[in-house]
């Protein structure tokens, strides 16, 4: 799998800027096993570069976006990061192995409890989750040094730019439902001003209880 990571990144480094991808974020990947993450019929596939069903019309990523996306949002050790859509709690794991804390929200209360079981199981012990609609951030616990969104929106949800902390990433795919997608890359700098950049064309679910 980790090999299948490093081709793919090589193969689209014209679109990501990037040939290779952070060792940090690699062992990172090597470290969480993604067959904890998806159901007991779907282990055999849990080493494929591809996403996987995990129920309730949500999916566990692609390896690849996992990685890229954690990449992109260059996380330090120090950093406080949110995730909009635990889903199954595999990007999550491998975000928090990267960071200080990590918040994370998920809307289908059935995946919040799921994940919550998984991050006790295997002792993910910096990661605080809850049951709610992403869409408006977790204003109490901003401001974030990276956001991470792991379902598509049809545009930008307002309230989370305003949520990253000066320097700050948020990295997330906008567009239609599952087609017409762009995994964007904005970043806030030291005076509050935000760039966007279009990186490639990605493939995710919908994200649910957008306003």
């Amino acid at each position: 799998m980790l090999q299948d990571i490093v081709d793919e990144a090589r193969y689209a480094s014209r679109m990501i800027g990037r040939s290779e991808l952070s060792p940090n974020v690699l062992d990172a990947i090597a470290k969480v096993p993604r067959e904890r993450f998806v159901d007991v019929d779907m282990r055999r596939h849990a080493f494929d570069n591809s996403p996987l069903p995990i129920g309730r019309g949500q999916t566990i990523s692609q390896p690849f976006i996992v990685a890229l996306m954690t990449d992109l949002a260059n996380p330090a050790p120090g950093d406080r990061v949110l995730e909009i859509g635990t889903g199954s709690g595999y990007q999550t794991a491998v975000m928090s192995l990267l960071v200080r804390q990590l918040y994370s929200i998920e809307i289908i209360p059935e995946l919040a409890d799921e994940a919550r079981l998984r991050f006790d199981e295997l002792n993910y012990s910096n990661i605080i989750s809850r049951i709610g609609d992403g869409y408006f951030g977790w204003p109490e616990e901003a401001p974030f040094d990276v956001i991470l969104v792991t379902a598509a929106a049809t545009e930008v949800p307002p309230h989370l730019p305003e949520q990253l902390a000066p320097g700050g990433r948020l990295v997330l795919p906008v567009g239609g439902r599952f087609y017409g997608q762009d995994l964007l890359l904005l970043e806030k700098d030291e005076s509050g001003n935000v760039t966007e950049k279009s990186l490639l064309p990605v493939a995710f679910v919908p994200m649910t209880g957008e306003h």
